[in-house]
């Protein structure tokens, strides 16, 4: 405690006794002398602003920064706000169960209904449809539809990709269909809503995203910026 009390008086001293010397050369330097006022003044900027202008911009850079930097969304926004669950409520909103396979929409087996596989990631969303049996009959991603790099990854790159791929559907003659959601990201939940505004009826949502029960892997570190 002590050394570190006797270095601070000594360096607030040795500081006093340099702006004391600058202060008394100033005086003492000849009014016609400009070339010597303008080296003394460098060198009291020097003495004043030392080890601070430096790392005060670092500071601001990277408030800047972070202000600038979007907010993450694994998908989750707007599962409060949006209903994706009013195509099903007609039918007292039940969970499935034996019976649901048999259940008839429009003269069709829910069994026999086509299914949409959605897989999101935060780079981009893949949307495929199929028959029951599993038979591809389209396919639709971020990428086809023209948005390139990052934007592949944003909700309203997929929910063009719903609209795009219902309104193909819906040409072909699909009207109701099972949708399985696989994966975490921006286009979660508005791929699904472009999938209705394009004029497909979702009967039923499944959640395919995998879980790891067993051997939970340790989470990546945290990028630093």
């Amino acid at each position: 405690m002590l050394p570190n009390v006797v270095a601070r008086t000594a360096w607030s001293s040795l500081s006093a006794v340099r702006r004391l010397g600058v202060a008394e050369i100033r005086a003492n330097v000849p009014a016609a002398d400009i070339a010597s006022k303008l080296s003394l003044a460098r060198v009291a900027d020097n003495y004043q602003c030392l080890h601070t202008s430096s790392t005060t911009a670092k500071a601001e850079d990277r408030k800047e920064m972070m202000a600038s930097m979007p907010k993450k969304d694994e998908g989750t926004e707007g599962e409060v706000s949006v209903d994706i669950d009013s195509g099903i409520k007609g039918f007292g909103g039940m969970f499935p169960d034996e019976n649901t396979p048999d259940l008839m929409f429009d003269g069709v087996r829910f069994a026999d209904l086509p299914i949409l596989h959605v897989k999101i990631s935060k780079n981009n969303t893949i949307m495929a449809l199929t028959d029951a049996k599993g038979e591809l009959k389209l396919v639709r991603s971020c990428g086809v539809e023209g948005f390139k790099n990052c934007r592949k990854g944003t909700n309203v790159a997929a929910q063009a990709t719903g609209i795009s791929l219902a309104t193909r559907a819906v040409d072909k003659g699909f009207k109701n269909i099972r949708v399985k959601v696989k994966g975490l990201g921006p286009g979660r939940m508005s791929g699904i809503k472009g999938v209705t505004m394009g004029g497909l009826n979702v009967v039923s949502i499944t959640d395919m995203t995998f879980i790891n029960w067993l051997n939970n892997p340790r989470p990546k570190k945290a990028r630093k910026l």
